[in-house]
């Protein structure tokens, strides 16, 4: 009989090796934290890309969140400066500044006449990639710099159980959220989960009542929950005003609002998104870039 070491062996052991190479985990490529003061997560591979810009508005061209941008400045020059701090679930209406207000936040905090020694590192992880969201932590648990990791339109669907391993993360695993990261959120829905998911726990479990508590305690895990309403006429003026004026586009108030409001009602929503998607018409009608 043919040993396992015959030469003939040898092509077969090889291809079997390679395969085995190729079902494991890829290795976690070495984070370069100085390229940038932003990065994608790359969960395949396991990396972090650099963000040489970000896409972000500048702080003073978000209105009508004045509460909610002085509360999350707050938590995070804490967290910048070593102190306790919280996650943050930003929640609530569409387009109205979720998501431009933790990038915007971030920059704020490095270029501040306080900003922290070392630069605050903001990561961006997509929904998808939440699983992952263990192995991004234990690479970052012994870097000096902090990191804010952000999720934008966090939610989870039915037959969605990734949520299992973000409450773990976050809060209750053994090794517990590094010191040097804290969580950042955003969510049209105030418990991510839908109502639909919740009910159908509560009609199948053997407890409805703790199968619900399950559901509802992710959202838990998040200390500061900050609420976006629609804003009134007079909030979303306010936003086009503001554009407007930081931008040059508009000499003629009057035709502003009157302009502003007439696109406001075509798409049926007034919010931060719809004024800037205004703005951004208004600046092509008029030949100018927005820098």
């Amino acid at each position: 009989m043919t040993g396992l070491l015959d030469p003939d062996c040898r092509p077969l052991l090889i291809r079997i090796a390679e395969a085995l190479e190729r079902l494991a985990p890829p290795a976690s490529a070495r984070l370069a934290i100085d390229a940038a003061d932003a990065f994608v997560w790359h969960a395949a591979e396991r990396r972090l890309a650099p963000v040489p810009k970000v896409n972000r508005v500048e702080m003073t061209l978000l209105r009508g969140i004045d509460r909610m941008r002085d509360t999350l400045v707050a938590n995070t020059e804490r967290f910048a400066r070593g102190l306790p701090a919280n996650n943050a679930l930003l929640w609530g209406a569409r387009g109205m500044g979720k998501s431009s207000l933790v990038k915007a936040v971030h920059a704020e905090v490095n270029e501040g006449a306080d900003r922290p020694e070392r630069p605050l590192k903001l990561i961006e992880i997509h929904r998808e990639d939440i699983e992952t969201l263990p192995d991004l932590m234990s690479q970052l648990r012994d870097d000096p710099h902090r990191f804010i990791i952000f999720c934008d339109d966090l939610s989870f669907d039915a037959d969605d159980t990734s949520y299992k391993s973000l409450k773990a993360v976050l809060e209750g695993g053994i090794e517990g959220r590094p010191e040097n990261v804290i969580f950042y959120a955003t969510s049209n829905r105030r418990h991510l989960l839908p109502r639909d998911m919740m009910e159908n726990e509560r009609s199948t479990a053997i407890n409805p009542g703790e199968a619900v508590e399950e559901k509802v305690s992710l959202s838990d895990r998040f200390g500061l929950w900050l609420g976006f309403h629609k804003c009134s006429q007079d909030e979303y003026l306010e936003m086009v005003f503001g554009y407007a004026d930081r931008f040059g586009l508009a000499d003629d108030k009057d035709a502003l609002r009157r302009d502003s409001l007439e696109w406001a009602t075509t798409r049926g929503a007034r919010s931060g998104r719809t004024a800037w998607q205004f703005i951004q018409d208004l600046a092509g009608r008029q030949g100018k870039v927005l820098a």
